[in-house]
């Protein structure tokens, strides 16, 4: 049954889910700072609506990598305190997904930026 108050309350446990994950993951920071700066460049450049798109994908791709990677790490860490090969095996993989979803959006963000920052170093001759 659908109740509002237990949407909210869900909304809250996300945000708590992020408000960790800043505090205590580097690099979803970092990522969180590359985001703003692809943000603050598309909003500079007027990028177009369809370029907005793949922007957006790309960035809600890394951070939603990231994410995931932070929470199986943390859980990893529950279940399996000790060394062992393999939840290293699995952490690695996990984070394996990020780099791969990190460098396809460098490749996104690069055919999205590419033609916005070659217009503004070399204007059109008239």
């Amino acid at each position: 049954m659908f109740s509002l108050s237990d949407r909210m309350k869900s909304v809250g446990y996300a945000l708590q889910g992020l408000r960790f994950a800043l505090a205590t993951q580097v690099n979803l920071r970092i990522q969180g700072i590359a985001a703003m700066v692809c943000i603050g460049l598309g909003l500079l450049w007027r990028i177009s609506a369809d370029d907005w798109r793949w922007a957006i994908l790309a960035i809600a791709m890394v951070l939603t990598a990231e994410l995931v990677n932070t929470a199986f790490e943390h859980l990893c860490d529950v279940v399996q305190p000790e060394l062992h090969a393999s939840v290293k095996a699995a952490k690695d993989v996990a984070a394996g997904a990020v780099l791969v979803t990190s460098i396809a959006a460098a490749v996104i963000g690069a055919l999205v930026f590419w033609p916005y920052l070659a217009a503004s170093i070399w204007p059109p001759l008239h």
